[in-house]
């Protein structure tokens, strides 16, 4: 298991890019959460196995409307007690 924090910049609020990630990542079975920054940017805890993240950043190729200039991605420790994936507002 793995834990990764990403930040997304480009064309990602107000495109249904949260709603996109939230689908993606339930039907793969990970856990995190998604929310807007400030800064027009989105962050992204994403927390799951080598293939379901493998699995993830394949699937991100394919979310519609959003244009996706840059992503930063830090691992972080696992949140053992975290059950699904959120959007946060």
């Amino acid at each position: 298991m793995k834990r990764y924090h990403i930040i997304f910049k480009g064309r990602v609020q107000g495109v249904g890019f949260r709603f996109q990630v939230k689908i993606l990542a339930d039907r793969i079975g990970l856990t995190g959460s998604v929310r807007n920054l400030y800064d027009q940017s989105v962050e992204v805890y994403i927390q799951g196995n080598d293939n379901q993240l493998l699995r993830f950043f394949k699937g991100l190729e394919n979310i519609n409307f959003a244009i996706i200039e840059s992503k930063n991605i830090f691992e972080v420790p696992l949140d053992e007690a975290e059950t699904s994936f959120e959007i946060v507002y």
